[in-house]
């Protein structure tokens, strides 16, 4: 094992290209909440609540992109948004945030670890469920110990089933909605209007328990979307970020509006918010989809789906082990955690950071167990909230870098990738995720209802970002990072020099695929 320590990517290897992060930005967001998590979303919101959480969260992670854009284009550096914060907030916040990130996503790589165990009980129980957890969890190992490129690879391969599942899955929902299926039952808004645009909920009645109903929509919606920013993380392993972040960053609204708005229409049309079978268990059975082909009378594509679901559920772990990885790595390059987890492998791989990493992940065998269930759901429950504070805090990271480029007097023209409603998108962020934290345990508080465990999975998880905020902030005593101070600049030379070489080294290649379109052109025009 070697390390090394280039300024900017620190000992990460270049490897990623515009396929790869393509695929990435694309599959990152899969996972099995679309499939399974939006049908419980549907039992207490309704089809319009449902929708209408789901336009509103898919505006909020356009906004997150566009601001993660911005910052990171102009300045990826290692850890992006994570690292930045420190250099345009405050470094307690970077601490914060990085701490924050990095549990979160090695709990969530846990819980898609176990969701695979249960997804195989579908077909079969006679293997134990342990088995499968550390088949999972032995080849998400091998994959992020063998460098980017590998990652690479497979993520592209397990991206592209998944975008085919949710692609294919929608389409079949609208011919299933219009009649088109073996049953030839023609739905349409049929469930809209029994039993009910929205869902009471827990009994409230009014328009008091119609927005309660869309509020719980809008938090379930928000929790199965967190991830959107994980692209930035592989800017530092990106051959030419400058010139295809940018590109892969403008795919946004595809996975916004169709995997997100259009995934939830649909569902909102296929099946009745008062099903039983939605969210009663953990398997394709409990998923929207399967219970409207079942419905529809097709008999083979249920266990078609859960083989999807189960990719999705494995791809789902491999990547928060890359991107928990990723965070470690980048924490022991400021100083947040101890040196030792920056060391590389010779092909790029931060070995340190996965082993630990990967040994959070382990805790996905507590699911094994049903005296253990509730700790682990407990566990779930804090990576849920701890994901969106990451959303808040990139919104505050970059108005404070607006404010940085206005003191310096940097123009916008010099950013990479820009859009004129960043600004105000930020804002809407801190708006909407906001009220979801104050409030998404809110039903604790009503007479009757006390739950000291949803309580604290609810709002522990702001309680230890503001403790190891304020244990930074004392202990190394950092302090608040004025906009004329701010720095704006570190890295940037090198960065714009790597991307120079990058579009040298890549021209004499387009010029030869022009070269031969060109040729296939002319011979097809003289033949």
């Amino acid at each position: 094992m070697t390390k090394q320590t280039p300024r900017v990517t620190e000992g990460l290897h270049q490897k990623l290209n515009s396929r790869h992060l393509t695929f990435i930005s694309l599959g990152s967001v899969i996972g099995t909440g679309i499939f399974l998590g939006i049908g419980s979303a549907l039992t207490t919101a309704g089809p319009v609540g449902l929708v209408l959480g789901y336009v509103v969260i898919c505006s909020v992670v356009f906004c997150v992109m566009l601001c993660v854009g911005e910052m990171v284009t102009y300045l990826p550096v290692v850890g992006a948004h994570l690292r930045l914060s420190g250099r345009f907030v405050d470094p307690a916040l970077s601490a914060a945030m990085s701490w924050n990130y990095w549990y979160c996503w090695a709990l969530i790589a846990a819980a898609e670890t176990s969701a695979v165990a249960v997804l195989v009980t579908y077909w079969t129980q006679s293997v134990p469920g342990g088995v499968w957890i550390a088949l999972c969890l032995a080849l998400a190992l091998a994959v992020n110990l063998c460098g980017p490129r590998l990652y690479a690879e497979v993520e592209f391969y397990m991206s592209t089933i998944k975008v085919i599942t949710i692609v294919g899955l929608i389409i079949l929902s609208i011919v299933l909605d219009a009649g088109g299926g073996p049953s030839h039952d023609y739905i349409g808004f049929r469930y809209w209007k029994n039993p009910g645009p929205f869902v009471q909920y827990e009994g409230i009645g009014g328009s008091l328990g119609r927005f309660l109903g869309f509020f719980s929509g809008l938090t379930t919606a928000s929790f199965s979307s967190i991830g959107a920013e994980m692209l930035a993380l592989a800017s530092a392993e990106t051959r030419n970020p400058r010139k295809i972040l940018p590109t892969a960053l403008r795919a946004t609204w595809i996975r916004v509006l169709l995997f997100y708005f259009l995934g939830a229409f649909c569902v909102s049309l296929i099946v009745p918010s008062d099903d039983s079978r939605l969210g009663s268990s953990s398997t394709a059975s409990a998923s929207p989809y399967v219970i409207a082909i079942q419905q529809a009378g097709i008999k083979a594509l249920p266990s078609i789906i859960n083989a999807c679901i189960i990719t999705s559920a494995v791809s789902a772990t491999v990547s928060d082990i890359y991107t928990a990885s990723r965070t470690l790595h980048s924490m022991a390059g400021t100083g947040f955690a101890p040196n030792v987890f920056s060391k590389t492998t010779t092909w790029g791989s931060p070995w340190l950071a996965v082993l630990a990493t990967w040994a959070m992940s382990l805790l996905a065998f507590l699911a094994v167990g049903s005296s253990s269930t509730s700790v682990f759901n407990f566990f779930l429950q804090l990576t849920a909230l701890a994901g969106i504070i990451t959303w808040l805090c990139i919104a505050v990271t970059y108005l404070r870098f607006r404010a940085g480029m206005n003191a310096q007097g940097i123009s916008r023209a010099s950013l990479p990738f820009k859009n004129r409603f960043t600004c105000v998108g930020a804002y809407w962020i801190i708006v909407v995720i906001s009220s979801v934290l104050l409030f998404s345990g809110w039903p604790v508080f009503r007479k009757g209802k006390w739950d000291t465990t949803q309580f604290f999975g609810n709002y522990l998880p702001i309680g230890v970002f503001v403790v190891v905020f304020t244990a930074f902030k004392v202990g190394k005593k950092s302090r608040f990072v004025r906009a004329s101070e701010m720095d704006l600049t570190t890295g940037l030379d090198e960065i714009e020099r790597r991307a120079a070489q990058a579009n040298e080294e890549e021209a004499p290649r387009e010029r030869k695929r022009w070269s031969i379109r060109m040729k296939h052109v002319f011979k097809r025009l003289v033949s």
